[in-house]
């Protein structure tokens, strides 16, 4: 999953003259945008593609044998197979479209779940995942009877791998994790644990959202069962959203929606199911993401992931070294394989008011507990700030950010 860093450097200059909002100013300051795990930018090519299904070939796909219909499905299943073909799919058809990771995990709880678990049945999770890859599991467990179990984190930000011979057990029917943390940056070692939930029986989900818009990613590789990961984070539109999942996994599973599209043939009592990965995504869909997510793909696919993970490890590794010596600067997690996000508490001051500071320098960064709250309770914090970095951002803009939080911490003199 992560390839060397020794990749040729990215045209950063280049590739930030495809952002239009990059040109904008916040607060009389040109913007430093800093908040690219929540949610990146977006390249005119991706803008355009959108753009111009609208103007001229909106229609709705699969429904259609009109010449507008049949341009919009083809735009629209190019998409999918353009996705499949960027994580590593066997097919195209094991590609589901949701709206974000969020849809995607609920889809396989809601329809994997409920269809394959039973009381006293258990899911393993980690301390360390997003409320997306949290809640769903707790409502599947307070309705079913399932045991949920979790595997610690270290003060270090690793996971604690010594506990999981007796948290992986043959009652573990599925071990939900993070390939990389949204708030420590930790990247986890997907192969060994996907290996070890295997050897009980158990099969994977791969929250991905913080790993595939940022290094080379194989579904089939890694040998995982389930991924999920959003289209915003990686360029895409918002509203953009893939579960992947083995093709004989997903044959197996019920619907998640009724409705249209996902039917092959419907009676007043009774329906057959459309085959994959129509089966899952029921009405209208939201066509236009499709296609800007694919162009999204394009665009990524034109760098080389492997030039986009070198890049962003160069830039959080200046960026931690550049901020480790500010006064009462703590940072979270791993000082080394790392995603390429920072967060840190910064003395006293809470995170909104580090935030607003530096908005007020044209500089945007999160601050909150980012939808990991045990995690932060974990650390014994109510919330951190996090910069993130990611294709356009620059060492300049490493130094606005230092600069600024050198002025915060001044500011606040704890």
């Amino acid at each position: 999953m992560i390839a060397s860093t020794s990749s040729v450097a990215l045209d950063v200059q280049r590739i930030r003259a495809d952002f239009p909002i990059l040109q904008r100013e916040v607060k009389g300051k040109r913007l430093v945008y800093l908040d690219n795990a929540a949610s990146s930018q977006k390249p005119i090519q991706v803008l355009d593609a959108m753009d111009r299904y609208y103007r001229e070939t909106h229609a709705n796909v699969h429904r259609g044998v009109h010449t507008l219909s049949e341009e919009a499905t083809t735009a629209y299943e190019g998409a999918r197979a353009k996705v499949s073909n960027f994580i590593g799919a066997c097919c195209p058809k094991e590609v589901i479209w949701t709206r974000n990771a969020t849809e995607a995990i609920n889809l396989v709880a809601y329809s994997w779940g409920r269809s394959h678990l039973k009381q006293g049945d258990r899911v393993l999770l980690t301390e360390m995942e997003h409320h997306a890859n949290l809640v769903p599991w707790q409502i599947l467990a307070a309705e079913k009877g399932v045991e949920l179990d979790f595997v610690r984190v270290a003060d270090n930000g690793a996971l604690i791998l010594d506990d999981l011979p007796k948290l992986l057990t043959p009652k573990t029917k599925l071990f939900g994790f993070s390939a990389a943390s949204n708030v420590l940056g930790t990247l986890n070692p997907v192969k060994e644990l996907t290996q070890a939930a295997h050897k009980v029986g158990a099969l994977v989900l791969l929250d991905a959202c913080q790993a595939v818009p940022h290094m080379p990613f194989d579904v089939q590789d890694l040998d995982i069962d389930f991924a999920a990961f959003s289209g915003h984070k990686m360029l895409g539109p918002t509203g953009s959203g893939v579960l992947w999942g083995r093709r004989e996994i997903l044959n197996a599973m019920p619907p998640f929606m009724g409705g249209g599209d996902m039917i092959r043939e419907v009676k007043l009592r009774q329906s057959k199911w459309n085959e994959l990965p129509w089966k899952f995504e029921a009405g209208t869909p939201a066509i236009a993401e499709a296609i800007g997510l694919g162009a999204a793909v394009d665009y990524l696919s034109s760098l080389g992931m492997e030039n986009v993970y070198a890049a962003e490890h160069e830039l959080v590794t200046y960026a931690m070294e550049q901020i480790q010596d500010i006064e009462g600067l703590k940072i979270l997690g791993p000082r080394d394989r790392r995603t390429g996000l920072v967060s840190f508490i910064l003395g006293n001051v809470h995170p909104h008011d580090i935030a607003a500071a530096l908005d007020s320098l044209g500089i945007a960064i999160r601050a909150g507990h980012h939808c990991a709250q045990p995690l932060h309770e974990r650390f014994g914090v109510p919330a951190t700030a996090r910069a993130s970095f990611y294709i356009y951002n620059t060492r300049d803009e490493v130094d606005v950010l230092v600069s600024g939080l050198r002025k915060v911490a001044e500011y606040f003199s704890f």
